[in-house]
């Protein structure tokens, strides 16, 4: 079995890997029958003689590969034929701006497996690039605080090397009493709070946190049921807000009118309530002034998200009086920050974390007959067709625009 990690060809370049260099050799050596080839790349962050010096080959052809592995979409004008292609593809939410590339899938007859939706039979997901997410967007949330206050400065992520470095970058903010509110308890969340820990920042519980005032800064993480409570004032559990979202309505004002920076590192979902309305921010109270949407769905959950950002330039105003766009430093503006590629801004590390467990959850199933049913759940097309688990996205592929 032949398996080539494939350059990223999208624009900007994505210095991610799926599997690193050390991890590529280990594979090698557990499954003798396995190659693993890697297509020349500049951009990478591994370097080709990082993966040579592993005793990986480096080429310029991969066609004679039966599986390949990328990050981001494959430009349609590279996708080879009859392979068995693994990438984000951003298609399973009908995004209007890849159907022509799940149409050229299907197409060409090749067999995709989109990163988001392996996961295991609990439908929870194995492979992902979340910690990094809330690692870096964390980092950019107190950039972003200092540059709003023209309290400090301090240089963007992807001018460090790894966690450790923003971490030290961290350390040695002086920071003045403020109090931050994390939503998020899954990879995102949790990476979130890995930061915050990391610094010492102190973590109080929901009634301190509405209640108290502090000397030092302080955060609370709250879960979507101390955000949203039910219409009916039952409570019931966070599987029942998975259910019946619509069931629920907005909980977060209360957090609003006493914290200073929003941290967004929750899933949402379709018919879940709001979490910060644009009625919400009229409020006078409203006290947020710096929102990092790691999440960064668009207009909803958080009406400040009116559009994503990017690395070059990651932080835009909101006046939340006209709905549109402004200068973050405006005294009127929420500063927003909402890069919707973070882990591409600490590239070693989210490739290492992604690597492990790739090799751990997926490199298996192609030689113990896929007995855990991980490649089954998914693979999203299948001889031109799209596979039954994917059957509702054939609207979407047959739009003609």
């Amino acid at each position: 079995m032949k398996i080539a990690l494939i350059k990223e060809r999208k624009n900007p370049p994505d210095k991610r890997a799926v599997l690193p260099p050390h991890i590529c050799k280990k594979l090698m050596n557990d499954y003798p029958e396995l190659t693993i080839k890697v297509e020349s790349s500049d951009d990478r962050i591994f370097s080709d003689n990082d993966y040579r010096n592993q005793d990986v080959e480096v080429v310029n052809d991969i066609s004679d590969c039966d599986v390949l592995l990328g990050v981001k979409e494959v430009p349609i004008d590279y996708l080879i034929p009859n392979k068995k292609y693994f990438f984000f593809s951003h298609t399973i939410k009908k995004q209007a701006h890849n159907r022509l590339l799940l149409k050229t899938v299907l197409e060409k007859n090749i067999e995709l497996f989109d990163h988001e939706v392996i996961v295991n039979a609990d439908g929870i997901r194995l492979v992902a690039f979340g910690r990094y997410a809330g690692i870096v967007g964390t980092y950019n949330a107190f950039r972003t605080y200092g540059l709003k206050h023209n309290l400090y400065e301090i240089p963007k992520a992807n001018a460090h090397f790894d966690q450790n470095e923003l971490v030290d970058e961290l350390k040695n903010i002086q920071l003045n009493p403020f109090k931050i509110v994390l939503t998020g308890t899954g990879r995102v969340g949790n990476g979130a709070k890995e930061i915050l820990d990391a610094i010492s920042i102190k973590q109080v519980s929901v009634d301190a946190f509405l209640n108290e005032t502090f000397e030092e800064p302080v955060y609370v993480q709250i879960d979507v049921l101390d955000y949203a409570k039910r219409k009916d004032g039952k409570i019931i559990d966070v599987f029942d807000f998975f259910k019946n979202p619509q069931a629920y309505e907005n909980n977060f004002e209360r957090f609003a009118t006493v914290a200073d920076m929003y941290i967004a590192g929750h899933f949402y979902s379709e018919g879940s309530p709001e979490i910060v309305s644009k009625e919400m921010m009229l409020n006078p109270k409203f006290n947020i002034s710096v929102i990092a949407d790691i999440s960064c769905d668009i207009n909803i959950p958080i009406a400040s998200t009116i559009r994503s950002s990017t690395i070059e330039n990651p932080i835009y105003g909101y006046n939340k009086f006209t709905n549109q766009e402004t200068d973050y430093h405006s005294p009127l503006a929420i500063a927003v920050m909402a890069v919707d590629n973070l882990p591409c801004e600490l590239p070693k590390d989210s490739s290492d974390g992604f690597g492990e467990n790739f090799a751990k959850y997926v490199i298996p199933a192609f030689f113990n007959n896929d007995k855990e049913g991980v490649l089954q759940r998914a693979k999203m097309t299948e001889k031109g067709k799209l596979t039954e688990r994917f059957s509702y996205l054939q609207d979407y592929v047959n739009q003609e625009k």
